[in-house]
């Protein structure tokens, strides 16, 4: 090796950030997922700094829709402390043919590959000690939760080796679920087939079972959430702020609420539950806001509620209007004294008159 060439890292990181977000729409409309703020910042860049402070530091990220957003914010990494390559599928290929996508960006024998839109809290170093110590050619880090109903179970031995993936069921042999975090021998990534969607769950990991190779499940019940849905982005947002669940992007910051520079609160205004008001929002007096995340430039006028709920860019709530379980599009203006409740959705730019929805009359 000369001196002008670097030594390829042991480790790097895969994060997999081509999603389209639809279950977040209309949000995701302007924005990937991973991209959305949360308790401040991207998404991402939570999971880039639990990365980097687990000691790794060259990171690919498998990019696809609106694929320039990602390299437009972070650029090569240097301001996170990281290298960032980008690789982008030109066609929807799945978890497993996302992983083949980037094989040659890959230089590291050992590849941690995380799913973009989920907040963990797992010691990713212990991961690693996982795979090495067990002489894994893939491990899984799988954790424990209340109802393991709605998800597939992986179900391991006495010795932590997995046996079976198994679909959704009423009556799981285990409380054990895919986290979507993996570590994969390079070597294995090279044999999942190129060029096709692929599923690691449902093609890749059952193929390596029934060939007999060893796939390793590290378990635990660390703090564990899919960002995929509007309840979930709030819930995970606000965990965020309260310290619940783990960010060196936000060492330090822990409360009910969580207030961007440049952002104006109102005497008199409420925020608990753990709310993000954004960079150069303004909250009007008696507002109260209770598990929210109102997003850069909005506008939360006097007297409002809003409670679990995702203000969008630049949109804006008026006098007394009840926001619950809900999602404002960007730039929507929703109405003095409009009541929005359980899963409503407003689209980007939408005008809703003052009084222009009421789902009671006892207020």
């Amino acid at each position: 090796m000369t001196t002008t060439e670097t030594a390829a890292p042991d480790v790097q990181a895969l994060i997999l950030v081509g999603g389209k977000g639809t279950r977040l729409r209309p949000l995701t409309l302007s924005a990937p997922k991973p991209m959305l703020p949360t308790a401040g910042v991207p998404f991402l860049t939570h999971l880039i700094s639990r990365i980097r402070d687990a000691g790794i530091t060259d990171i690919v990220l498998g990019t696809s829709f609106k694929a320039e957003v990602f390299n437009e914010h972070y650029g090569d990494g240097s301001d996170l402390g990281v290298t960032l390559t980008y690789v982008t599928e030109e066609e929807a290929l799945g978890t497993g043919g996302g992983i083949r996508n980037v094989y040659d960006s890959l230089v590291a024998d050992t590849v941690l590959v995380f799913n973009g839109d989920v907040l963990g809290g797992t010691d990713i170093r212990e991961v690693l000690d996982t795979h090495r110590d067990s002489g894994a050619e893939v491990t899984l880090h799988l954790v424990r939760v209340g109802d393991p109903r709605a998800f597939g179970c992986v179900p391991t031995d006495d010795d932590g080796r997995v046996t079976a993936f198994l679909e959704k069921t009423q009556d799981p042999p285990t409380n054990q679920i895919n986290a979507g975090t993996y570590v994969f021998n390079r070597d294995v990534i090279a044999e999942i087939p190129a060029g096709r969607a692929v599923s690691v769950e449902r093609e890749v990991f059952p193929k390596l079972l029934a060939e007999g190779r060893h796939l390793q499940g590290h378990v635990d019940s660390a703090y564990w959430r899919d960002m995929g849905t509007p309840e979930d982005f709030v819930r995970g947002s606000a965990d965020l702020v309260r310290g619940i669940a783990p960010s060196p992007a936000l060492a330090g910051a822990k409360g009910e609420s969580l207030v961007k520079a440049g952002a104006h609160v109102a005497a008199g205004a409420v925020l608990i539950g753990g709310t993000v008001v954004g960079a150069d929002a303004m909250i009007g007096p008696t507002a109260r806001l209770d598990g929210a995340v109102i997003f850069d430039g909005a506008i939360v006028e006097a007297g409002a509620v809003i409670e679990r709920s995702i203000i969008g860019f630049g949109a804006r709530i008026g006098r007394g209007a009840l926001i619950r379980d809900t999602v404002v599009g960007d730039g929507a203006h929703v109405g003095a004294r409009c009541e929005l409740l359980r899963g409503a959705r407003v689209w980007p730019g939408v005008q809703l008159p003052e009084n222009g929805i009421r789902f009671s009359t006892d207020v």
